[in-house]
């Protein structure tokens, strides 16, 4: 966990350790020479389930005893980036934000993997064709927006995120849960990969 420091005179973030002794560090601004000391605080280890689709794996995070921690909050780990899906604290109480400390375990999802996210082409008389596709994260889908996908041309009707159903507009993959629309004749602007299950790296 990299520390950034600002100089509490001139507001530079010019600043190096000049004299490090456990977690009390001395640290001179190279702006305006300023030389003060600070504590660092105690980090806890706390274990983190990181979630990559269908497999979890245990690791753990390393952070500041007392600071709060809430659902939704991005943590670092040795080699990936997580975003708290759920806190447990002691009597596997499950809680939306909490200090740490104070917590048994932290559920994640991994940001460096890909979203995997639902499709559901409604065909006629009445059926429905779902896929599980890989995205990045990054991406960005549109309302209108014709798409190709298992031998499928179709035209996306409404995006469902995890907070809301849109019917005009867009969203990026990583709040995504669903893309739904019908089959139309059209080229398609992108085809999309089709999730064939967790790929170790």
């Amino acid at each position: 966990m990299e520390e950034y420091f600002i100089c509490p005179e001139c507001g530079s973030d010019d600043v190096e350790v000049i004299k490090e002794r456990g977690r009390e560090l001395t640290l001179r601004c190279n702006e305006c020479g300023n030389v003060w000391i600070i504590t660092l605080p105690k980090l806890v280890k706390v274990p983190l389930i990181v979630s990559k689709h269908e497999r979890s794996f245990k690791t753990f995070a390393e952070l500041p005893e007392g600071e709060e921690i809430k659902v939704g909050d991005i943590v670092e780990t040795e080699d990936d980036e997580v975003r708290i899906t759920g806190i447990e604290l002691e009597g596997d109480k499950r809680v939306n934000k909490a200090k740490i400390g104070e917590i048994k375990t932290l559920w994640g999802e991994s940001l460096t993997y890909p979203k995997v996210i639902g499709v559901s082409i409604y065909l006629p008389k009445g059926v429905t064709q779902s896929f599980k596709v890989k995205v990045n994260r990054n991406e960005e889908f549109v309302i209108g927006e014709v798409l190709e996908v298992g031998g499928y041309t179709f035209k996306i009707e409404k995006i469902k995120t995890e907070r809301k159903m849109l019917r005009h507009g867009k969203a990026r993959a990583d709040e995504i849960v669903r893309l739904m629309g019908r089959p139309i004749r059209a080229r398609a602007s992108r085809s999309l990969e089709i999730y064939r299950g967790y790929e170790g790296e």
